[in-house]
């Protein structure tokens, strides 16, 4: 197993930027610190869904409304991995929580489920002037589905919590979809 490498002070002043930045976002909850980080034209693109924000103003109705006000109070993160560049940091993480409230900005007008939900999430984060210019963020949202029960894996070249969950146990085999295709 490698070390990794020693981060340039740049480098470390983005991470820094980007820990408060998701502090303020699922630790303290407060929109305005986390708008605080962010470049005046910045913008959020949650990918799978089509949601997010562009500019100060639309990223913070978006976090008000939505993002922040819906997060869900068992959320946990599990970084996986973290590529950190010049003006860009990449995050590779799983996320775990109950659908215990209304989601929007994850699972768009889906009433609670109660269901425990583990999902793969990459984040590709830029920043400009030493703040964020915008997040993109990618999920599988077809194991998600699976694991609410609204799409059926036994019919689908889908799969449900063991995508995230191979992220972190090697031990979870893989190749499964294609053993059942073949038989």
């Amino acid at each position: 197993m490698t070390t990794p490498s020693p981060l340039t002070a740049d480098q470390q002043r983005l991470l820094d930027v980007w820990q408060k930045h998701v502090h303020a976002e699922f630790a303290s909850r407060n929109v305005e610190d986390a708008l605080a980080t962010m470049t005046d034209d910045a913008y959020v693109n949650n990918v799978p869904v089509l949601l997010g924000g562009a500019g100060k103003r639309g990223v913070g109705d978006f976090y008000s409304r939505y993002f922040v006000a819906q997060m869900p109070p068992d959320i946990q993160s599990t970084l996986v991995s973290r590529t950190i560049g010049q003006d860009r940091i990449v995050e590779e993480s799983v996320f775990r929580f109950t659908h215990s409230l209304r989601l929007d900005w994850f699972l768009p007008g889906l009433e609670p489920t109660g269901k425990l939900i583990e999902v793969a999430v990459v984040g590709i984060v830029q920043f400009r002037d030493g703040k964020i210019a915008h997040e993109h963020l990618y999920w599988d949202q077809a194991s998600v589905l699976v694991q609410l029960g609204l799409l059926d894996e036994s019919r689908l070249p889908v799969a449900g919590a063991q995508v995230a969950r191979r992220l972190l146990d090697s031990s979870i085999p893989m190749n499964q979809l294609l053993q059942r295709a073949q038989r």
